[in-house]
């Protein structure tokens, strides 16, 4: 009596103690198994999470001017305050010189050009560059303006701040010391 009773008192405490959540990264090729960890983003995960937050971030459906901003207060829970402050920035820059009023704009991912290990480079725990190719689309008034292919290396960093908020726990820090470069259509490696 007196054993199972330390029994249960152990295996109690055990339950207390355990979290509550448990957020768990899964790969999206699962025909050779995985062995993951909690709260370890794998590259696929942080590939994912850095095209699909930096596609919202840009994509102005109706007028730069107001789009823009209302992206980047919509996505700040996945921005670090130093790159929340640097698309501000960018924000009222552009603003001055007219570049926002009346603009469209959408990003999309270039076919051919998607996930593989070789996309995501870990630079540190918890620190990633992930090196995207996207079209830029643009119009004006329904005519376009700009049509360009550009690599982006972003950098996505650890974010486990506000789960509520953001519950990839990444965020955008934005551009690895390259920055944007121009793509040629017909390139495709790194």
């Amino acid at each position: 009596m007196g054993i199972e009773a330390l029994l249960i008192l152990i295996l109690g405490i055990g339950l207390m103690r355990a979290p509550s959540t448990l957020t768990i990264h899964i790969p999206p090729d699962l025909k050779t198994g995985a062995m993951v960890q909690p709260d370890a983003p794998l590259p696929a995960n942080v590939y994912a999470f850095a095209v699909y937050i930096f596609q919202q971030l840009y994509r102005w459906p109706t007028d730069g001017a107001t789009d823009f901003s209302n992206s980047i207060y919509a996505l700040s829970g996945y921005l670090t305050p130093t790159y929340r402050e640097a698309l501000i920035s960018d924000l009222e820059s552009k603003a001055k010189r007219g570049e926002l009023a009346g603009r469209e704009r959408g990003m999309q991912e270039l076919p051919g050009h998607g996930f593989s290990e070789e996309r995501v480079r870990i630079l540190q725990d918890g620190v990633w560059v992930v090196v995207v190719d996207m079209e830029l689309l643009e119009t004006v008034k329904g005519m376009s303006v700009k049509r360009k292919s550009i690599r982006y290396p972003l950098r996505v960093v650890r974010y486990d701040i506000d789960r509520e908020t953001n519950p990839w726990g990444l965020a955008l820090d934005g551009f690895a010391s390259t920055g944007p470069t121009a793509l040629d259509v017909e390139e495709k490696g790194d």
